[in-house]
């Protein structure tokens, strides 16, 4: 099984085709981010992977914002997603990752959405996985267990961080819960959270080791399953970022850490690591 890594463009303020040069330089075998609305901007951007010999992974937001509105109604985040699929397939997309649905709708509700959202990714054949995500349908892992139970055939785009603030721990204690959805699982973002936050300072920094291997445990986990299902290729994207996830400094606001290293670094961390996983 090979293992391609993919850099976010979230907090990434560069022109694409200076981000795709990046993503190569850096080891990375793609890029994940939200389709432009414009068509000639998504036009550029399919130029710019074509050159560079990028894959492509969609970003689909739904609810208004990446904090869904709480106004917004299921059928008005459907039509997010139909904008979100319509624009991303000019660029031929793997699949999409959605960060979708709300916390605060009944589980009844969240699961008629998922089903629904997930027709309508098939009639434009599409894969979509759903993001475990705070403030969404998928907030945490026991909610996330029982959907995924309902619906055999949903699919996961897993990041754990989210569950660690939610949950304020680390997420070793509910393993065996995890472990149910692992089938479901198709992508991870990688980054690593702890008992007050999902993203760490830094996931080099010795005094979160205990979290980075915590993550990298469960990771091994997501990869096992897939080898045993005998899939050729396993995707990552390192996803550290900006809009409150990046600590910084009080007073200056001086960000303690950059953004582009740390995804760098956990690239590298996360290539070695697989290699690891893959000589047991």
């Amino acid at each position: 099984m090979q293992l391609k890594t993919f850099k976010t463009l979230w907090g990434c303020d560069l022109p694409i085709e200076q981000a795709a040069a990046q993503a190569v330089e850096s080891g990375f075998q793609g890029i994940e981010g939200r389709a432009p609305v414009d068509a000639q901007e998504r036009a550029e951007w399919s130029a710019a992977f074509e050159q560079a010999g990028l894959d492509y992974i969609a970003e689909i937001v739904t609810g208004g914002d990446y904090v869904p509105h709480a106004s917004a109604t299921p059928e008005q985040h459907l039509r997010d997603i139909k904008e979100g699929i319509e624009n991303s397939l000019p660029l031929k997309p793997l699949f999409a990752t959605c960060i979708g649905g709300y916390d605060a709708w009944p589980e009844s509700e969240s699961i008629d959405f998922f089903k629904t959202a997930i027709a309508l990714a098939d009639s434009y054949d599409l894969p979509i996985n759903f993001e475990t995500h705070r403030s969404r349908s998928l907030f945490n892992p026991w909610v996330t267990q029982r959907i995924a139970e309902a619906i055999p055939e949903m699919r996961f785009t897993l990041d754990i961080s989210h569950w660690c603030a939610v949950c304020e721990r680390l997420m070793d204690s509910e393993i065996s819960v995890i472990e149910k959805i692992l089938p479901q699982v198709k992508h991870i973002h990688a980054r690593v959270g702890y008992d007050q936050g999902p993203q760490v300072p830094h996931p080099a920094a010795p005094e979160y080791v205990n979290a980075l291997h915590s993550h990298q445990t469960i990771w091994s986990l997501v990869w096992q399953v897939q080898k045993e299902a005998g899939n050729a290729v396993t995707t990552m994207t390192p996803e550290f970022g900006p809009d409150g996830y990046l600590h910084l400094l009080p007073f200056t606001q001086a960000p303690v850490a950059d953004l582009w290293e740390i995804n760098q670094w956990m690239g590298r961390t996360e290539r070695a690591h697989f290699e690891n996983f893959s000589q047991r």
